[in-house]
């Protein structure tokens, strides 16, 4: 069952000669063409824990992705593009506790105002938009075929009637599916960390190695759950997006994607489960954008810091002028959200829609379209991309036609 998305902007087909688009590959560290299967691109990007409102850093990821849908899109490539909703998941359950909420009207709630925010900023909507909890049984049967294979294993509990299911690591590599650190490119040390970080227990009793992730955690009182071939339960994180990736785009996809933070333990163990449970290997290209910090600070909910989407668009300002601000920076740049670039924006896309108003179909045809193709195309270069515009606003005629190009690339209307 597909979620309720949101509605996609209209984006103009481009004229000209289509760029083939490349995009760096954290596995190999290079930047490559991204494939294809059957010729068309199928890409998976995590999704919310709707826990909380959209900030900044969740909007940046999403709108580097919809820059490479985009950038797809004038290759003349068909997408078909997959995202979750992770709404079974312990800090959303913390948090509706805390705030006295039913978790499924948290969930609703945050995934309403979401979906309210990429719509305001024009993101183009995935074709299947799946929340956790709509797939349930599918995501134990997953879970079951593991457990048959000898991948999954289980581990008695002290708090709970059933057992807790592990995925077993060090017999997942001997597929040649998937290798620990791969991707990532962690030391020994990092892995660890970013493990416990995330969730992890190395120390849990009964684990056949510190690392083995959570497939399937038994009822206990007070939480939600379902049936399943291992029991009463509800599962890991990693196995809901595997679950969900090869169910709505099939057993490999052209690319996984999302925030820098999630290469280990989430792409890994998601790559390590869904091969495991298809025998074929999930992805060769993981794609990351890189982390927002506030003005020289870290943002997290607990520091009180977060920049959310929704209240820049509710203090007045034009979430085209948001959606700017971050296109400025490179997709994978680790960067810091001042104010004062929202200011600069603002007044960037003035400057913009005011060169719009003095072009004309009759001004002379320029090179500016297919330079801005080129910049987004190539490791979706929106700095550069931006660059050329802010170059094309300052002719006296400008090049009509590089109207359609930002709307269709940046995603930014200059006729609003």
């Amino acid at each position: 069952m597909l979620a309720k998305t949101w509605t996609s902007p209209e984006v103009p087909t481009l004229t000209g000669t289509p760029i083939p688009v490349t995009l760096f590959n954290t596995a190999t560290e290079q930047v490559e063409v991204v494939k294809t299967q059957d010729g068309v691109a199928r890409l998976y990007v995590c999704g919310i824990t709707p826990y909380d409102a959209t900030h900044l850093g969740h909007a940046a990821t999403y709108l580097a992705f919809d820059t490479l849908v985009r950038a797809l899109k004038q290759a003349g490539v068909p997408v078909e593009y997959s995202q979750n909703i992770t709404d079974v998941d312990d800090p959303l359950f913390e948090r509706a506790d805390a705030t006295n909420v039913d978790w499924r009207q948290l969930a609703a709630d945050q995934t309403d105002l979401f979906r309210s925010d990429m719509a305001a900023l024009r993101v183009i909507a995935p074709n299947s938009y799946v929340r956790v909890q709509d797939v349930i049984a599918e995501i134990a049967a997953g879970v079951g075929v593991l457990l048959e294979s000898g991948i999954g294993y289980t581990v008695p509990t002290e708090d709970a009637e059933g057992e807790d299911v592990y995925f077993d690591l060090s017999a997942s590599q001997n597929s040649d599916l998937y290798t620990l650190g791969g991707m990532s490119h962690f030391s020994p040390q990092q892995l660890d960390e970013a493990f416990v970080e995330f969730g992890g227990d190395p120390n849990r009793p009964g684990k056949r190695s510190p690392l083995d992730p959570l497939l399937w955690r038994a009822r206990r009182d007070g939480e939600p759950s379902w049936p399943s071939p291992a029991g009463e339960g509800r599962p890991g994180w990693h196995v809901e997006c595997a679950v969900i990736a090869t169910g709505t785009l099939g057993n490999t996809v052209s690319v996984q994607a999302g925030g820098r933070d999630l290469r280990f333990p989430h792409h890994e163990m998601t790559a390590a489960h869904a091969s495991a449970i298809t025998n074929e290997p999930f992805t060769e290209h993981y794609a990351h954008a890189g982390l927002v910090a506030y003005e020289g600070t870290k943002m997290s909910k607990s520091l009180g810091n977060l920049v959310l989407v929704s209240k820049l668009i509710e203090a007045g300002h034009d979430p085209a002028a948001v959606r700017l601000t971050v296109l400025a920076h490179h997709y994978r740049e680790n960067w810091e959200w001042f104010d004062a670039e929202l200011d600069a924006a603002t007044e960037r896309l003035r400057t913009w829609r005011e060169a719009a108003d003095r072009a004309e179909a009759s001004h002379p045809a320029s090179d500016y379209p297919q330079q801005i193709r080129e910049a987004v195309a190539s490791d979706l270069n929106t700095p550069k991309a931006i660059e050329l515009v802010d170059a094309w606003a300052l002719e006296t005629q400008p090049d009509s036609a590089v109207l359609d190009v930002v709307d269709a690339l940046l995603g930014i209307s200059l006729t609003a």
